[in-house]
């Protein structure tokens, strides 16, 4: 019995506990019947809700859209019904001016037909006094047009001959006085100074015991500073002075400040004159922009290329025939100035292309061309107008004149360079052999400069050291000579003198 009881307790436990569980889970799923139905029964009422809204509101915008067109409808009719009204006004207005139209053309056709009948009686007319005065004159129409035609166009060359023939007369007589006048006024409001400029310059001493520190120990200054400066120190008996001579006014310049400062410096050596003229050469170059600007601010011409400025400046320190290039474009600036205000031209123009009229003169180039062209092509660089471009072309003649103010500048160059003592043709001989005898030098591979000095007798030419040795040397001494020889026309001999130096620098620190 005990086992039966052991089995059954537990079997009934198990059924007892199984019943329970369904009987929960059927209450668990009635419950959620019943919430379920209640969420169905609350969407269905929303969604009532909602419908009954949308429709609500779609009737709302049917009706607003309805009344909108119904508006616009209203106002395209009235739109319409305006338009309408405008087009039966002109219709009746165009119907109007049709009609007036028809009644013009109408009274216009009787007078044309009123005309045609007067032109036709007239025609008959003329015709009938024409042949009447072919009858008496013995001429056809033909005959008598052509002799009159003669009579008038004999008269016309004969009154038109005797007017050119009266003006020719006043013109001979008038324009050479008027020429003379132009140029007599230039030249008598025109001040400036005759000045010559010579290729020496002399510089003072405190005393002779000067001399010998500028020589130096066995020459090694004064060979120092001929060496750098390009330039021929004449130390002679002259008391307490000493004579620069350089046919160029750049280098001469640049020596002659150079050896002032060494002697109020008082240490006169190698290295300190080398440094000297490095300091001056810097400095004459400022002073050449300051020379230029100087000149432009003199003659008040502005919008000057800082380019032209250098070039310009340059002209301080060089001479055609004697007479400083600089204060000759100035006075040629001024001449053409005045002789354009006495011939009515244009002023600046003229003035602004007198002023650059040899502003080929101070532009450093190995061209062949000359200096007028040189010129151009510098001024064409710059941005100067084309009558500008031409003066200075044809300043001497090698363009043809293309406007009034390129002649001016041609006159008033001539009037320039013709004033007496203006000029000496000798001395511009004498620089430019100087200059071709340097040219020939610095023609050479391996030279670095070429000093043409003692008058020209003598050509000292520096070469690269590190490019040429000393047989090179020795080849380029003798085929300068020869070409000099072969180029140059010269009295007496000149001296060529190569110079190869080794210099070695070390710095301790």
């Amino acid at each position: 019995m005990d086992w039966i009881l052991r089995i059954i307790l537990p079997l009934t436990g198990l059924t007892l506990g199984w019943i329970i569980r369904w009987l929960y889970a059927r209450f668990q799923l009635t419950t959620s019947e019943r919430i379920a139905r209640r969420i169905r029964e609350d969407a269905v009422k929303d969604a009532d809700a909602m419908r009954k809204e949308m429709l609500l509101e779609a009737k709302e915008k049917i009706i607003s859209e309805r009344n909108h067109a119904e508006r616009e409808t209203r106002e395209r009719r009235a739109e319409l019904q305006r338009l309408e009204h405008r087009v039966l006004q002109r219709e009746d207005a165009i119907e109007k001016k049709n009609r007036q139209a028809e009644r013009i053309e109408q009274q216009l056709a009787e007078k044309e037909k009123v005309f045609k009948a007067r032109e036709n009686a007239l025609m008959h007319e003329e015709e009938r006094y024409r042949l009447e005065l072919e009858r008496i004159s013995g001429l056809t129409s033909a005959e008598a047009k052509a002799q009159i035609i003669e009579h008038l166009e004999n008269e016309a060359i004969h009154d038109a001959q005797t007017i050119i023939n009266k003006i020719e007369n006043e013109a001979n007589i008038t324009a050479e006085k008027k020429a003379q006048d132009i140029l007599v006024t230039a030249i008598q409001r025109l001040t400036t100074d005759v000045t010559g400029d010579v290729t020496v310059s002399t510089v003072p001493l405190p005393d002779d015991e000067m001399k010998g520190r500028i020589i130096g120990r066995e020459g090694r200054n004064i060979r120092t500073f001929e060496t750098v400066t390009g330039v021929d120190i004449i130390i002679d008996d002259t008391p307490e002075a000493v004579v620069i001579s350089c046919f160029d006014p750049v280098r001469r310049e640049i020596a002659k400040v150079s050896l002032n400062r060494l002697i109020s410096d008082g240490r006169i050596h190698p290295a300190r004159i080398e440094e000297i003229v490095s300091k001056v050469s810097r400095e004459i170059s400022q002073k050449i922009f300051e020379e230029g600007e100087k000149m432009i601010y003199d003659l008040g011409i502005h919008n000057i290329n800082q380019d032209a400025i250098r070039m310009l400046g340059r002209l301080y320190f060089r001479t055609s025939y004697g007479q400083n290039v600089l204060k000759h474009s100035r006075e040629v600036a001024q001449i053409a100035s005045l002789i354009a205000a006495e011939l009515g031209a244009n002023r600046d123009l003229a003035k602004r292309a007198a002023m650059l009229h040899d502003i080929g003169k101070g532009v450093d180039t190995d061209s062949d061309l000359n200096h007028a062209e040189i010129g151009m092509d510098m001024a064409r660089k710059i941005g100067e107008d084309a009558r500008v471009i031409n003066a200075i072309g044809a300043h001497h003649g090698d363009i043809a004149p293309i406007c009034i103010e390129s002649v001016i500048v041609q006159i008033a160059d001539a009037i320039s360079a013709s004033r007496p003592g203006a000029r000496k043709e000798s001395l511009e001989n004498y620089i430019k052999r100087l200059k071709n005898l340097e040219n020939i030098a610095s023609g050479f591979t391996g030279v670095e400069k070429a000093f043409a000095i003692q008058a020209g007798r003598e050509l000292r030419v520096i070469v690269h050291n590190a490019q040429v040795n000393d047989e090179q040397s020795r080849l380029i001494a003798r085929d300068v000579a020869k070409k000099i020889e072969g180029d140059l026309h010269y009295p007496g001999r000149i001296k060529v003198t190569i110079i190869r130096e080794t210099r070695i620098v070390e710095y301790a620190r």
